[in-house]
This record gives structure tokens, sequence and C-alpha cells, in this order.
């Protein structure tokens, strides 16, 4: 079983709340890169930009294939835009599967505490939003938002997988998980994730604060998820590695 939305419409907003139905789960991958010491950012949390020209259009590739890319806020207030396909080919790679030019971009925040006039909102692109009832509030009745999810909190967290049955069912087939950390220790606990792209990037940044790939609470040895190396590629000083997450 899982999750369908009732829409609420007016012309700029589109609001879902939940109900039971069936589904067919979509495919979920991360993509993702680190230092070489497995950190993402610096001890100020800087946003990270250490990737290569190839590291990004690696990303774009990625990012093109997917029907949408679910980001947390805190990366989104980090970057203040999200990465959109502008390779010729991959655009038009899109149009022959019957895909729109952009995949959705999907924000999701318990807060939704974020800034209307960051660039973001003024890139040609769809944004959903996935939030709490109460937290939709403000977002409602204005155009930043193409959809509004709106799910409850169980100890503080989203129940991922309702999460993912509801996106299915609005045809989602492919989503693809840029972070942050916080995000992928959710969707791995949640062990919802298929496949991970990981780019090591040859720098050491180091630091006890500095945010490593997965955060939350940790995984122990015995119940950590498992992965299967795909495929592996050195281009100059970065390596690009292609997992796929073993199912317990």
């Amino acid at each position: 079983m899982g999750v369908e939305g009732k829409s609420f419409r007016n012309s700029t907003f589109t609001i879902q709340f939940l109900m039971i139905t069936t589904h067919t789960c979509p495919q979920i991958i991360a993509i993702l890169a680190v230092s070489a010491d497995g950190k993402i950012a610096d001890f100020r949390h800087s946003p990270a930009r250490f990737g290569s020209k190839t590291d990004k259009a690696h990303l774009e590739t990625q990012i093109a294939a997917a029907d949408a890319v679910i980001f947390g806020a805190n990366t989104l207030r980090a970057y203040g835009t999200t990465l959109t396909v502008t390779q010729p080919q991959l655009l038009e790679q899109r149009t022959q599967q019957g895909q729109t030019p952009q995949p959705v971009h999907i924000v999701i925040t318990r807060k939704a505490n974020l800034n209307p006039e960051i660039r973001f909102f003024q890139q040609p692109i769809e944004r959903w939003l996935i939030t709490t009832a109460n937290n939709a509030l403000f977002w409602q009745h204005r155009s930043e938002f193409n959809r509004i999810l709106t799910f409850p909190l169980l100890s503080d967290e989203f129940d991922l997988s309702s999460i993912i049955n509801h996106l299915a069912n609005l045809g989602i087939r492919r989503l693809a998980v840029l972070g942050g950390s916080e995000l992928v220790a959710s969707f791995l606990n949640a062990n919802l994730i298929d496949e991970i792209y990981l780019t090591i990037c040859p720098l050491i940044l180091g630091g006890k604060t500095a945010p490593s790939l997965v955060s939350g609470q940790g995984f122990l040895e015995s119940t950590a998820p498992q992965l299967e190396l795909l495929s592996t590629k050195v281009v100059e000083n970065e390596v690009f590695l292609h997992y796929r997450v073993r199912r317990p």
C-alpha cells in the first residue's frame, strides 16, 4: 500500500494530503561527491565547489536521467540554486523520452524556512515542496512552488517510505537524491537507495565539525548498508565510483 494525494488547487499551487492507494516504487539513486577523506564540505560548512568540470558534467548527466531530484533545505540554503540540464544532447534525450526539459526539483524540509528571494525560485524548473501541514501555510498562496505535499512527522522525522510511495503515484519513476548528509542518512536508514554514484575528489578537508557523506545516528558495523561495486572510472585526479546497495 502507498500514499495518494488529494489535491486542492488555485492558480499557483497544489497542496496534497494523504489517502491510501497502491504504487510501484521508483528507482532511487544518490549522486554525491566527497573529498579524499570523505567530507562533503569544510569545517565552516561552506558550499562545496571542489568537484571538477568533469564531475559537474557527470552530475548533470545523472540529473537528466531522473524524473525528479530531491534535496534538503540546508543544501538549498548553502547554494541558493539547483543544477539544471543545459547540455543540448541531454535536453534532446529528455525530449525523445517524452520528458519535460527539466526534472522536478523537490525540497524536503520539516520547517520550510526558506528565503523566497534566492535564485532557486527564479530558475526555469518545476518546484515541489515536501513539509508538514503547519509549515506549508506560508507557501500556500504563493507562486514559488508548483506543488506542495504535506506529511506528518513520526518521532521528528518524515516517513520516507510513504513519501516515496506518493511520488510514485505522481509519476516519478527515477528519483535522484542530491544531499545533504542528513537526507542521505535517512534514505539509507529506510533502505530506499538502490544505487550510489560517488565521486572522490583530490583534496583533504579534515576537521571534527566538517560534515561527512552520511550523518545521522550512524550504523553499527553489523547492520551497515553493504555496497556492490559496479564500475570505476578515473579522470585525471578524480575517481568516479558506481555502487549498488545490497538489500538485506
